[in-house]
């Protein structure tokens, strides 16, 4: 058993079983491992999967989320009293006089119900778009950068309530590596174990 390659990763991207959505009753989140030093390649070859996939071959239109910028735009939109129209920019302020109070606010708005909605309307809204593409997937990357804020086990344990299963495939690409049953974020972070998810591994 090993990870499962780029090309191998792709090619089942590819697969018409996989496509299928309907097959997710329950599980349609799906973990994808790499060094944590090839995160800049990664995010090449995410946006490279975008692009081939959306070739007529395929038709397939993928929504990627970078999860940090993602949060970035969450709390932008959010104000904090009149003072302060951008909740993002209020605590870039304060982090230079009190980091330690920033990290517990940003880690509580990380695991927010309003956070979560918020991702899931970003989801729903591109799967609702009617035309002549298929929408089976999701790419959601990143992970690394919500450290400390987020841990993925948190992720799907708190995405779980908005999740819809049947109608995409999550694939988180993960910059890390599982051991027994715990995955660790950047090959020394021990993260729980993250028991709705699917580990793509080669057979």
């Amino acid at each position: 058993m090993k990870n499962m390659t780029i090309p191998e990763l792709y090619n089942l991207l590819c697969s018409e079983d996989f496509k299928n959505t309907e097959n997710d009753i329950f599980y349609n989140f799906y973990i994808f491992q790499y060094p944590p030093e090839d995160e800049y390649n990664m995010r090449c070859q995410i946006e490279e999967f975008k692009a081939q996939l959306l070739r007529p071959v395929n038709y397939v239109d993928v929504l990627t989320i970078d999860l940090f910028k993602e949060f970035c735009i969450f709390l932008d939109n959010q104000s904090f009293g009149k003072k302060h129209p951008s909740y993002l920019k209020y605590m870039l302020e304060k982090d230079e006089t009190d980091h330690e109070a920033v990290t517990k606010t940003l880690t509580n708005k990380a695991s927010s119900p309003q956070f979560y909605e918020y991702l899931h309307n970003r989801i729903m809204e591109h799967i609702s778009i009617e035309d002549d593409k298929l929408r089976p997937y999701v790419f959601l990357y990143g992970i690394g950068s919500m450290y400390p804020y987020m841990r993925t086990s948190s992720l799907l344990a708190s995405y779980e309530q908005y999740n819809k299963s049947n109608k995409y495939k999550i694939i988180v690409f993960y910059p890390g590596e599982k051991e027994g049953n715990t995955f660790r974020l950047f090959n020394r972070i021990d993260d729980e174990h993250t028991y709705r998810a699917i580990l793509l591994i080669n057979e």
